[in-house]
């Protein structure tokens, strides 16, 4: 074994209580919920934060780390610069693959399925509810484009603020600009995961046979 073969410290000991089939909700959303209210209990740092992975339409994969800014009973919402490299992607192959992680708890939740773009009034209705200066930057920033110098970047947010001035309760509100908005990721198959000692994990997959019908629960092995 050379140097550069030798394990990487700082491995983890799973103790938790473990996780059993009579533990679980009948549907996977409200399971995911349970997990938030329980990470957000816990004061677990940013209990709203996901992985999401797409890939482009030759299948070159692509991660990062977003917040989910919405869940109902037909997915998960995220929002962003539809011209970014996820924007990009996901216009080209609409499927992504989304995990939630919260290590205080060895708790980890995965998703899989289709993605469409949400309603334009429904991306509006959320951007209202940004802070200014989040509104501002996304007016001001092309996601993920080179640029040579922090100044340059906020030279860009000033010009933003220019363009949209302060002036109290008559002031138009910002609108929406018309490269950035909300995603819905619908999953077709979950994964809730209980981290368990010796590494053995307890695992279990939501699937349906068909659409619309019934979420089949199963055991995966670790």
């Amino acid at each position: 074994m050379t140097p550069n073969d030798e394990p990487l410290g700082g491995r983890s000991n799973y103790a938790g209580a473990g996780l059993d089939r009579d533990d679980l909700q009948h549907d996977p959303v409200a399971q995911l919920r349970a997990w938030i209210a329980a990470a957000i209990d816990a004061g677990a740092p940013e209990p709203l934060a996901a992985a999401l992975a797409t890939a482009s339409a030759t299948g070159e994969p692509s991660v990062r780390m977003i917040l989910v800014r919405g869940i109902d009973d037909a997915g998960l919402d995220f929002y962003t610069n539809h011209l970014s490299r996820k924007g990009r992607d996901l216009a080209a192959n609409p499927r992504a693959a989304l995990t939630m992680w919260w290590p205080t708890l060895e708790r980890q939740v995965r998703c899989s399925g289709p993605v469409a773009p949400l309603d334009p009034a429904a991306s509006a209705a959320y951007f209202a509810t940004r802070p200014r200066e989040s509104q501002l930057g996304a007016w001001a920033s092309a996601q993920g484009e080179t640029i040579a110098t922090r100044a340059d970047l906020e030279a860009l947010l000033a010009a933003a603020a220019a363009a949209h001035p302060e002036g109290g309760a008559a002031a138009p509100p910002i609108p929406l600009p018309p490269h950035w908005g909300g995603y819905r990721l619908s999953p077709d198959r979950w994964e809730f995961w209980q981290g368990g000692r010796h590494r053995l994990h307890d695992r279990f997959e939501y699937q349906r046979p068909a659409p619309n019908a019934p979420w089949e629960i199963r055991r995966l092995q670790p």
